[in-house]
């Protein structure tokens, strides 16, 4: 059995934008929890921005641990993502829960931008 080369390690930067991601997802999934509790019509619409937003999160946190070479431009997606759930959220200023969660989305958002801009992974 041949043995296949090692993986490189995972940067300090890249560390930090998977664990990011992860705590976007997890944010984005308790909200819609709190969203489905409220109901409404403005719930609904913030509801299709926390579904995309946790999908997102967690492919590319996937995508980053693994090394996939597409995860330069899943990054750059995510943060795109992660500004449009960000800016639904803050729709309900007045909603504890959706402001923690556009403050998640915003670092993650952040971290996604410059792992973009770090080109190649």
């Amino acid at each position: 059995m041949t043995q296949s080369p090692a993986m490189p390690a995972l940067t300090q930067q890249m560390q930090e934008c998977i664990e990011a991601c992860m705590s976007c997802h997890s944010m984005c999934e308790e909200t819609m929890t709190s969203c489905m509790q409220k109901g409404g019509q403005q719930q609904m619409q913030i509801m299709r921005a926390l579904m995309d937003c946790s999908e997102t999160t967690r492919m590319c946190a996937d995508m980053m641990m693994r090394r996939s070479p597409m995860s330069g431009e899943m990054c750059a997606l995510c943060a795109k993502v992660c500004d449009m759930c960000a800016e639904a959220c803050m729709a309900m200023p007045d909603d504890q829960q959706l402001m923690r969660c556009a403050e998640a989305c915003r670092r993650c958002a952040q971290t996604c931008r410059a792992m973009a801009g770090a080109g190649s992974m």
